[in-house]
């Protein structure tokens, strides 16, 4: 009988935030895998979940999904990974993928999930913690209250004209991996007459070196960084 794929979302970054479900998963399957854009790359979501799993008698497997701009070499490493996951499963193993926050956000899994169920396997889903809902707890603020409405935004470098117009038509935006984003994103506050002081940078939540506090255009972030902008 084929094993089973699960994919786990393990939150922002502090592993007492690991759903009670999403351990009780990881404690029972056989595998515990890890998506990586280069082999050997390491997994922050994996370095979550190893202080509070039981790693005993289980195997680690990181699978190889490249990024690279060419979309042959990208979906040729795709189908390779997919292969070696499959042939794991029919030897009956049950494999639990874990990814940063919760799995529906920006996650590689959900590309993953979608062609392991259309190859005929079961498969499902945990989510977990959102960065930007931990964050916003941090800091203390809601991320939206009463009859407000929330934008999420990816990547503001490579996304201004969405950012531009939720910044124009929403009450809070959450701009998510935001660390090379930051002088654009005040830019483009400056231009609307939104004080910057309505900005709070949420970086590196759960992990060393977290910051949670004004925008400061002469800081360095780490990669794991959202601003959340609340206009009210």
């Amino acid at each position: 009988m084929a094993g089973k794929l699960y994919g786990i979302g393990v939150g922002p970054g502090d592993s007492g935030l690991v759903t009670l479900k999403a351990r009780r998963i990881l404690d029972r399957c056989d595998i515990i895998a890890y998506p990586v854009k280069v082999p050997g790359e390491g997994s922050v979501a994996f370095d979550i979940v190893r202080p509070i799993v039981d790693m005993e008698g289980k195997r680690i497997e990181e699978f190889v999904f490249s990024m690279d701009p060419d979309d042959s070499v990208r979906m040729n490493c795709r189908s390779k990974a997919i292969d070696r996951m499959c042939a794991l499963l029919d030897q009956g193993n049950d494999i639990a993928m874990v990814t940063l926050g919760d799995v529906g956000v920006y996650s590689t899994y959900m590309y993953i999930d979608q062609e392991i169920r259309e190859r005929g396997y079961e498969t499902d889903i945990v989510p977990g913690i959102p960065s930007f809902c931990h964050g916003a707890s941090v800091a203390g603020l809601p991320l939206m209250i009463g009859n407000e409405g929330l934008a999420i935004v990816p990547v503001a470098k490579e996304n201004s004209q969405l950012l531009g117009n939720s910044l124009d038509n929403f009450d809070n935006i959450v701009v998510m991996k935001a660390f090379k984003s930051i002088p654009m994103i005040a830019k483009m506050m400056d231009e609307r007459g939104i004080d910057r002081s309505k900005a709070t940078v949420i970086s590196n939540v759960g992990m060393p070196g977290e910051y949670v506090g004004p925008m400061d255009l002469t800081r360095e972030y780490g990669y794991f960084t959202t601003v959340l902008i609340k206009k009210r």
